[in-house]
């Protein structure tokens, strides 16, 4: 069969490497499939099946270095995981069997309890049998923290298979933020992240979470599973019918054919590679010593980032000569003599690909010419399929927001004064996402607005400025501070932005539980620490890989904590695994990436020409591409719509589904809704403020600009004495627009103060 695109050169800077136990994990595995019942009889494979695909051979390219016993367990795993995914193929994804691919998965956590000693259920198949039976021999080795991650994981990879199904039933492909998002799930990286760990090292539980260390799975992921989508096109494409394909998803997206979307594809993946090398080499020195790791918890982490780096270079090698792939030719291109030497390992030693394909993409994102005149910004046609409403309370709101950013002391320290604050009128997005809200309501979400921009024009304005990330650093500490959990002394708030947090907090968790304010906190803390990132950037002068990008503006825009608040409003009527799942996540993510995208659309002039900024979606686009600013704004336009058509796609297709596997009840089911509907005022919110304010007109942009307003600078911040973070400072209850709780009525704080429903709050607006 012709293939349908040639394979692109793809940047491998890392040999691969052999593992001498080679033959010894073949054979057990082979043994070891045959005992569970996934050849002769199984209607999955035969023994041929397994000899062609070498999964042996692939965990010999991607483990080098462990014994032999721990080679033929990983290769047991790795026996297993594809033997799954072949037998949902054949079982229930052939016949779009949702119903009874949903009972399969259902009983797969049974066999990964966190205690090795709890008894199992009787295997009733293949997958059930090879997975009692892999847990039993690996959990022994590893800690409860370990067994949780990777139990976890693996219930990712298994359950979104249920997504690739809804996707083949609807024949729907996924757009491209979507389609990043769901691989790593159903592609299975992340868990292979965890059999690397077991191979080399176990991750020190205090640094798992970070950003650091989770960016070093989720590009190991996006690697592996985009240079799979390369090799498994035509397999999965053009003879299984599959929709889910990196390479078929740009070609959808972009309406290119084959081969552009497969050097695409490359791209991004050269990107991915880009952004482990950096994050290993920055970000998780400086994390390891801010957690202060021991010589042993370091030697830890560097053995598992070498692993997973042996696994991208291995991984590579086994797809250029396993029969499952399309690899027609690959081998043989690398006798060409410019390309040095051939055999195993040598597609590292490709120095023109490596050069062509690394040093301009290097160079370009550290390339970006500042403050360059892009203006007025372009705007096109944005969907928005959902009525506006503002609130009432509008007029009033914008008073007393002015009061309390005066009582604040914001005005005093040189970043914002009134006519700032008017141009930016946050209380008009405050009346559009929350249109129903109390007149308390509205001032508190006005006040969040006005808080969480403060700080992201502060952060880059006064550190920036300074080039002083340690000092912003210890602004963030010092911002955690003002949030107390459980009744313990606040630090006592030294300038604005802490005493503004400090208020808003009080405010808004005083009748929230301890783990209600602990949700609340950890998004609060994940917003602030992204500053600092985007500080970090803007110090090295590098324009963000794009999928890192769209992922922390999340961060930047204040996602999680703008979910926290809503989620709150809604009450116990709405499960908490109805938050978790996955088509909620989905729902949410698209809306925010809306909004961030429309953010990034109307802020581009300020940002590119009167900010000297580099985090902006149409800058990423540009940089990426090295395309100019009409057609990058083509594609962020186009990827606005596609993220507001899946969210309307979850709404109609995914949600119904939703309530019927968790057997919701008709009050659930009308909390959820309620948050659906929040949702959507919040975007038509969102839109309908960028159009009006004049925050991002060329007119206002050309009088103010976005530098320093008459004043002092703020001062640098006080570290914390020995002692903690100091006494809690005056109280701030009683301020002006009357008292922020309701005395009497039981429920979260910001449920009682926003009104029946806490709507989404965006926490930054650029």
């Amino acid at each position: 069969m012709t293939q349908p695109f040639e394979l692109p050169q793809f940047y491998m800077p890392y040999p691969a490497r052999l593992n001498p136990h080679l033959d010894e994990a073949r054979a057990h595995s082979t043994r070891w499939a045959r005992d569970m019942g996934m050849l002769e009889g199984s209607g999955v494979w035969e023994q041929s099946d397994l000899d062609a695909h070498d999964y042996g051979l692939l965990c010999a390219y991607t483990h080098p270095d462990c014994d032999g016993p721990a080679l033929s367990l990983i290769t047991d795993w790795y026996v297993w995981v594809f033997f799954f995914d072949d037998h949902f193929l054949e079982m229930f994804k052939r016949g779009l069997d949702r119903a009874g691919g949903r009972a399969h998965l259902e009983r797969l956590p049974q066999f990964m309890p966190p205690d090795p000693a709890t008894p199992v259920p009787e295997p009733r198949n293949p997958v059930e049998a090879g997975l009692a039976d892999l847990w039993a021999r690996t959990v022994p080795a590893m800690s409860e923290h370990w067994r949780r991650r990777f139990a976890l994981a693996t219930e990712h990879l298994l359950n979104e298979s249920l997504w690739e199904l809804s996707n083949i039933g609807e024949g729907r492909i996924a757009n491209p933020v979507e389609y990043i998002e769901m691989r790593r799930k159903v592609g299975g990286a992340p868990w292979s992240a965890g059999l690397v760990e077991y191979a080399t090292a176990e991750v020190p539980h205090r640094v798992a979470r970070s950003r650091p260390l989770r960016v070093l799975m989720e590009t190991f992921s996006d690697g592996v599973h985009l240079r799979n989508d390369l090799f498994s096109y035509q397999r999965e494409v053009e003879e299984e019918g599959e929709l889910s394909n990196g390479v078929l998803v740009l070609e959808n997206f972009f309406g290119c054919p084959p081969q552009q979307a497969a050097e695409i594809v490359n791209d991004v993946l050269t990107s991915r590679l880009h952004q482990f090398e950096h994050t290993a080499l920055t970000e998780v020195p400086a994390v390891a010593l801010e957690a202060g790791l021991t010589p042993d918890e370091v030697a830890a982490v560097a053995a598992y980032t070498r692993g997973l780096q042996d696994w991208q270079s291995g991984g590579h090698e086994w797809h250029l000569r396993s029969s499952r792939y399309m690899n027609e030719g690959a081998l043989a291109a690398r006798t060409d003599p410019l390309r040095g030497p051939t055999g195993p390992g040598a597609s590292a030693a490709d120095v023109r690909a490596l050069l062509a394909g690394a040093g301009a993409a290097r160079l370009r994102n550290h390339t970006h010419v500042p403050f360059q005149r892009v203006g007025p910004a372009r705007i096109p046609d944005l969907p928005m399929p959902f009525e506006l409403t503002l609130s009432p309370h509008l007029e009033g709101a914008r008073t007393r927001l002015r009061d309390w950013v005066q009582d604040m002391g914001i005005f005093a320290e040189g970043v914002w004064d009134e006519d700032k604050l008017r141009a930016y009128d946050l209380p008009l997005c405050a009346a559009g996402i929350h249109p129903s809200g109390t007149r308390e309501g509205l001032d508190l979400a006005s006040a969040w607005l006005a808080w969480g921009t403060y700080g992201d024009d502060y952060y880059p304005l006064v550190f920036g400025h300074r080039r002083d990330l340690a000092a912003a650093r210890l602004t963030t500490a010092r911002l955690s501070a003002c949030m107390p959990l459980e009744g313990e002394a606040a630090a006592a708030p030294a300038n604005a932005m802490e005493r503004g947090l400090a208020d808003l907090w009080a405010r808004t968790t005083a009748a929230m539980a301890p783990d209600q304010r602990k949700v609340l906190r950890k998004a609060v803390d994940d917003m602030t620490e992204s500053w600092v990132w985007e500080l970090a950037n803007q110090l090295q002068h590098r324009v963000p890989d794009p999928v890192d990008y769209l992922e922390m503006r999340r961060a930047t825009f204040g996602a999680d904590l703008t979910m926290s608040l809503c989620r709150l409003g809604h009450g116990p009527a709405v499960p908490a695994e109805v938050y978790r799942s996955g088509p909620v996540r989905s729902l949410e993510n698209a809306a925010v990436d809306y909004a961030c995208l429309v953010n990034d659309i109307f802020s581009y002039q300020k940002e590119i020409e009167f900010e000297g900024e580099i985090h902006n979606a149409v800058l990423v686009v540009q940089n990426f591409f090295g395309c100019d600013y009409p057609d990058a704004l083509r594609v962020v336009q186009d990827l606005t719509a596609r993220r507001m058509e899946q969210f309307q796609h979850v709404v109609a297709h995914e949600l119904p589904a939703l309530y019927d596997d968790l057997a919701l009840g008709a009050e659930a089911r009308r909390a959820v809704d309620g948050y659906v509907a929040d949702l959507r005022n919040w975007m038509a919110g969102i839109l309908n403020w960028h159009r009006e304010v004049d925050r991002y007109k060329d007119a206002w942009l050309s009088r103010r600009a976005h530098r320093f307003v008459p004043g002092a600078l703020p001062a640098p911040p006080v570290p914390p004495s020995p002692s903690g973070p100091g006494p809690s400072g005056p109280s701030l209850s009683g301020r002006r627009g009357g008292s922020w709780a309701v005395p009497g009525v039981p429920g979260p704080g910001v449920g009682t103060v926003l009104g029946d429903h806490a709507t989404p709050t965006p926490m930054t607006v650029r």
